[in-house]
């Protein structure tokens, strides 16, 4: 008996050991603001994309590289604009070194920024930008460019003239602002012949772009083309593409990569889409944000750059790599 209690007193000291050795979220970013290393905090627009699991990835990176600690985090969905205000909130409660930020909001984070810049607080932005001054620096794709590029392919793959759709993540941040002016702007300028005749917001939530994509194509039965402006946005178009039996008859044409969307590219369905650097965007931000803690001069805007990929070029030496799955 006395032997069987011991293995269980033994069993259970080992079980506790384990929890405390794993501890959790909170108790990791505690661990982060007590490093030796310089503490970057860096709070995205969210998790729920490939997209910023890719961008995280090259933050990780440039950690190592410059010897830093970060934390990366974001709420649960790119509407949850309060979330995000909060968790930039609790960042900044920790006091770290620097902070790098992918605001859902050009307006909602400033009073943060504000207190960031009173603390000493450098704040370096990453694929989305603010309506601010206080960044020293951004590292983001020229959307309005590369959004004008789907334009101009949207316009030579369906001749020039007809009807097209467009679903955006969000009204209120940076990339989805810059991604449907982009577009817009130079369908409306080049392309007299062609008629933008919906652009709806979809959170960049699938099953809501899906919804949203659909009720388009039931009120325009000849819309001849659709551009997503996210990961998120796209995939419900190709979603409502698929279940109303469009396929081929409606020009698609996306932003970002994931499974799903080099799926469709590769078998015809998406005619192509616009790539970004994620994990590029993710190691400047960090690079940049050890930059300004060492004094360093920073250009206020770092291209990141884009390319525009499909069936052709998918598995290009110089595409293959920006592409996450």
């Amino acid at each position: 008996m006395k032997s069987k209690l011991s293995l269980l007193l033994l069993s259970i000291l080992i079980a506790v050991m384990a929890l405390v050795a794993c501890g959790g979220g909170e108790e990791a970013e505690e661990a982060a603001t007590e490093s030796d290393q310089p503490y970057i905090a860096i709070v995205s627009k969210g998790f729920q994309h490939q997209f910023w699991q890719a961008v995280k990835a090259g933050a990780e990176q440039a950690a190592v590289d410059y010897d830093v600690t970060i934390t990366f985090e974001g709420p649960e969905t790119e509407s949850q604009v309060d979330k995000q205000v909060e968790m930039v909130q609790a960042a900044l409660d920790k006091n770290p070194a620097a902070l790098c930020l992918a605001a859902l909001d050009t307006q909602a984070l400033i009073p943060q920024l504000e207190r960031a810049q009173e603390a000493g607080i450098p704040v370096v932005g990453f694929d989305s930008g603010v309506d601010s001054d206080i960044p020293v620096s951004t590292a983001a794709t020229d959307n309005i460019a590369a959004a004008a590029t789907a334009a101009d392919k949207m316009a030579e793959l369906i001749g020039g003239s007809g009807q097209v759709a467009v679903i955006v993540h969000d009204q209120t941040s940076r990339t989805g602002i810059d991604r449907r002016d982009g577009f817009v702007n130079q369908i409306e300028a080049q392309y007299p012949d062609i008629e933008i005749v919906d652009i709806q917001y979809g959170g960049g939530d699938q099953l809501k772009s899906t919804d949203l994509a659909k009720a388009i194509i039931q009120a325009h039965p000849d819309l001849k083309g659709f551009f997503g402006a996210n990961e998120g946005s796209i995939i419900g178009v190709l979603n409502a593409v698929s279940e109303m039996g469009k396929e081929g008859d409606i020009v698609v044409i996306g932003y970002d990569s994931g499974q799903q969307q080099m799926d469709a590219i590769r078998s015809g369905v998406e005619a192509g889409a616009i790539t970004q650097d994620p994990i590029g965007i993710g190691y400047k931000c960090v690079e940049a944000a050890v930059k300004a803690l060492n004094g360093e001069d920073l250009p206020k805007e770092i291209d990141t750059g884009f390319h525009w990929y499909d069936a052709n070029n998918i598995d290009d030496d110089a595409i293959s790599p920006l592409l996450y799955q």
